[in-house]
């Protein structure tokens, strides 16, 4: 278990977390404990894994002070959160984005994160003296039409996905070439480095997700991604305003990885045959959600909506969620998601 900044980690098989005159009481399995008093030091964020245990009594504490609780498998999947009855209480924000879809704010939207999208991927090029996108892309973007929303967004992933392409055949070469990937594979991957990606982007994930239902919005109805059942599409539409900066952050960190750094394991393929995957092991996989828990607390040189010229990326993720509500409610006449530049390698 691992206290870091503002987060409690139940990192280790046997840990426990109770209440305890108003503490948040840490046990491992060895029988070391920590005391965390409730009102004089601030949790924001609780992560408990598969194989450890928590008490009623916490997981009310952590409900009613409306601290994050995610739960992850032991390989370090976000599964489910601890959700707030209060999380739900703002009607309007949900019905102007139903509305959206139809009144044209829809595909404003979605060519707004496509734009940002690529944009980003051009900073990563650029940082790593690769081959940037033409800025033809902005054109193609603003010419796209359509009074339907599911064919216009079927028009704009055709040229999201031809850019996206060329920019992964690229930062996949800055991968040692011993464990570098030949494409981008998202869904069930089978090589350790498309895997890596896809935890991270699960990472990135969970919280766009709490910032969506912070910001009192529909995580089930996006506007770039298609509605389906069990697909959180607008976490999937604001995970790619995000994306350069856990790519960002994977390129350096597999510049110091090798082979004997993953595992294989058999896994059903379908019901008949079975494949083999590969994933990091247990202990980089630990150490990956420490650094992760860091990446996120990172500073980045925008402006919070109040004060200050920077603030950390949940911060940001958090605020973007809230602007995008205002401007779902008319309280925005227009919303750009906000990137940044990143220093030269």
């Amino acid at each position: 278990m691992t206290k870091l900044e503002s987060k409690l980690i139940l990192d280790g098989n046997g840990s426990y977390l109770g209440m305890e005159k108003g503490c948040f009481v840490l046990k491992d399995k060895k029988g070391r404990v920590d005391k965390f008093p409730l009102f004089e030091q601030e949790i924001g964020e609780v992560i408990l894994k598969s194989g450890n245990s928590v008490s009623t009594g916490a997981l009310a504490s952590l409900g009613f002070w409306d601290i994050d609780v995610l739960i992850m498998t032991s390989r370090g999947r976000p599964v489910a959160m601890l959700k707030s009855l209060d999380d739900d209480s703002h009607v309007k924000t949900r019905l102007c984005q139903y509305e959206a879809v139809n009144n044209g704010k829809g595909i404003y939207i979605a060519k707004q994160i496509v734009m940002s999208k690529l944009l980003s991927q051009n900073i990563i090029l650029n940082k790593y003296l690769l081959e940037t996108h033409d800025l033809e892309f902005k054109d193609k973007i603003e010419k796209l039409e359509s009074s339907d929303l599911e064919t216009f967004r079927r028009k704009l992933n055709g040229i999201e996905g031809k850019y996206t392409q060329h920019y992964f055949n690229q930062i996949f070469d800055l991968i040692p070439e011993n464990i570098r990937p030949e494409t981008r594979e998202s869904f069930k991957a089978y090589d350790g480095i498309n895997n890596l990606f896809n935890l991270a982007y699960e990472m990135l994930s969970w919280k766009i997700h709490r910032a969506m239902i912070k910001a009192k919005l529909e995580p089930y109805l996006g506007f770039l991604h298609s509605v389906q059942f069990g697909k959180p599409s607008l976490v999937c539409d604001f995970q790619e305003l995000y994306r350069y900066l856990i790519d960002d952050f994977l390129i350096q960190y597999c510049r110091g990885l090798t082979r004997r750094d993953f595992t294989t394991k058999s896994e059903s393929v379908s019901r008949t045959r079975k494949g083999k995957r590969e994933y990091l092991n247990d202990f980089q996989t630990r150490e990956l959600m420490k650094l992760f828990s860091t990446f996120f607390e990172s500073k980045v040189e925008i402006s919070r909506i109040k004060i200050g010229m920077k603030q950390t990326i949940e911060t940001l993720i958090n605020e973007e969620a809230l602007l995008f509500a205002k401007y779902l409610r008319n309280e925005m006449r227009i919303w750009y998601p906000r990137i940044m530049s990143l220093s030269s390698t």
